[in-house]
């Protein structure tokens, strides 16, 4: 090992890394945190490589080098962050939930907000006019509305004037009553796809001329359930898989603009999509007045009361904490190389990859397993007892 320190090898990765840390302290600006930590992060391609050296000689020594400083090359450079400035992103459904936690968040670093609501003269709108600076912006938004997104598109170049505008995060969605994809009425299908998909497609087509004049982001919220397939989730997994496609396509087709796009798969979080006790009431009478007799009897009258519950007990499987999303998104808008696609959430990643990388028979086991339920169809139920009888 000594002999090592002294070689020409050693002298290599000692020259090597001091330009290499050089480098990432220029990147981490003024921070002194940030300097301290880039500094043990250049330390450490010349310790491994030295220490591979020791074992594989001066050639395996150099090739673990070089490989260990583009790793770090690689993982730093996607962490680094643009600045602020005066940057200006659309955020839509910023009513409630992520969207108006998030246009908080971007105000109080600085960002030009342009916050969309449903309704402007709303709770959460009055909110965000008490709470956010006089750099926030609000908008009448409703992302199903062609005239409304026109509209707000007129306004925002308005206020920008010549300046391009940075990103847009399309927020708003909606999440339909869970239940059998064969008990949802066509209705719920529609009015997700209208939200979800064609929504954030029409905004990201209007607004696509000020992100072009930027080279800036487009950054989309889809759903864990819009990669992988979820039981009681047809209608919007459904929609949420097709924004994902959109936000895939659109990643390869406008990076020729310079132009970055992004996909946020978050797991469960406490946003209040599910709605209202007075919604669900009027979800469920709905779906009750849509079904044919046969599928009724088939189910049965407990069963379908039941599917409410899930609903009420919904927010005890998600996290009050929406930082781990609001993380990603700021990471979306600003990283030098952002992700295409997002996973923030605890295990929010698992599911996917059991998906991607195993058989299906086992996926569709492991989701039975973990999304287990007491309620059983009639039809079934019968059937097993007299299974069991005979």
């Amino acid at each position: 090992m000594d002999a090592l320190a002294g070689s020409p090898l050693g002298w290599l990765c000692v020259g090597i890394t001091t330009l290499f840390g050089v480098t990432l302290l220029c990147m981490a600006k003024r921070s002194l945190a940030k300097k301290a930590n880039m500094l043990v992060w250049s330390l450490l391609p010349t310790l491994l490589g030295l220490l591979s050296g020791a074992g594989l000689g001066a050639g395996g020594g150099l090739v673990v080098f070089c490989i260990v400083c583009l790793g770090t090359w690689v993982y730093l450079g996607g962490r680094a962050l643009l600045p602020v400035g005066d940057k200006a992103v659309l955020i839509t459904g910023s009513d409630t939930g992520i969207g108006h936690a998030l246009a908080k968040y971007l105000d109080s670093l600085g960002f030009v907000v342009f916050a969309g609501v449903l309704n402007k003269d709303g709770p959460g709108a009055e909110e965000l006019r008490q709470t956010c600076s006089q750099r926030l912006s609000l908008l009448q938004l409703d992302i199903t509305n062609a005239t409304q997104v026109k509209e707000a598109y007129l306004k925002v170049s308005e206020k920008l004037k010549n300046k391009g505008l940075w990103g847009v995060v399309n927020n708003a969605g909606i999440l339909g009553f869970p239940a059998d994809g064969e008990l949802l009425p066509m209705s719920t299908y529609r009015q997700c796809m209208e939200v979800n998909f064609f929504g954030a497609v029409e905004v990201s087509k209007t607004f696509l001329p000020l992100l072009r004049k930027s080279q800036g982001r487009l950054v989309n919220m889809s759903s864990m359930a819009g990669g992988i397939p979820l039981p009681r989730y047809a209608a919007y997994g459904a929609s949420k898989a097709a924004l994902s496609m959109f936000s895939g396509v659109m990643r390869q087709e406008l990076s020729k603009w310079g132009i970055k796009v992004a996909a946020i798969h978050p797991s469960g979080f406490r946003t209040g999509i599910q709605g209202t006790p007075d919604l669900w009431d009027k979800q469920e009478k709905e779906l009750m007045e849509n079904l044919p007799a046969d599928t009724r009897q088939e189910y049965g009258e407990d069963y379908l009361l039941g599917l409410k519950s899930y609903l009420l007990h919904m927010p005890e499987y998600c996290a009050a904490d929406l930082s781990p999303v609001l993380s990603a998104i700021l990471h979306a808008l600003l990283a030098k190389r952002p992700h295409g696609i997002y996973t923030p959430g605890k295990g929010a990643y698992i599911p996917l990859c059991i998906f991607c990388c195993f058989p299906l028979w086992f996926y569709d086991f492991f989701v039975s397993k973990m999304l287990s339920s007491d309620s059983v169809p009639r039809a079934l139920r019968t059937s097993e007892a007299e299974s069991k009888n005979l």
